[in-house]
């Protein structure tokens, strides 16, 4: 892998209810999901995307709802970047999610939030 390659290249939000997750995901980041289309042979999922910045330096992923993968909390923690992790961290709780821990510092690497979203999965919000 070349050196100047973002080693994410895709991750998956397990969830229960597509609809309550994606509106969820909207008002927090303040973006826009979009529905994507289920690649061949992967029938009974629903699937929709996190915005991509063709060209930058970045990861995508989407929301997955499955009857194979359920949400939950305890495995993998993905960070959002945020110019300032307290703005999104002020939409958590009016979207119907959780803050488990307020913005804090984390050295001279910036600062995070870690909270719940709608579905039950902890995720964390990142911001230098």
């Amino acid at each position: 892998m070349s050196a100047n390659v973002n080693p994410v290249n895709w991750f998956e939000i397990y969830v229960e209810d597509m609809d309550r997750a994606k509106k969820f995901y909207g008002e927090v980041l303040d973006k826009t999901l979009e529905d994507m289309e289920v690649p061949g042979g992967m029938e009974g999922l629903k699937m929709v995307a996190f915005p991509y910045v063709d060209g930058a330096i970045n990861a995508s992923g989407a929301l997955v709802q499955s009857g194979d993968m359920k949400p939950g909390t305890g495995g993998t923690l993905i960070y959002f970047s945020c110019e300032d992790c307290a703005t999104e961290q002020s939409r958590v709780e009016k979207a119907g999610g959780k803050v488990h821990q307020h913005k804090f510092q984390i050295g001279e690497y910036g600062h995070c939030a870690i909270c719940m979203d709608t579905e039950g999965n902890t995720f964390g919000l990142y911001s230098m």
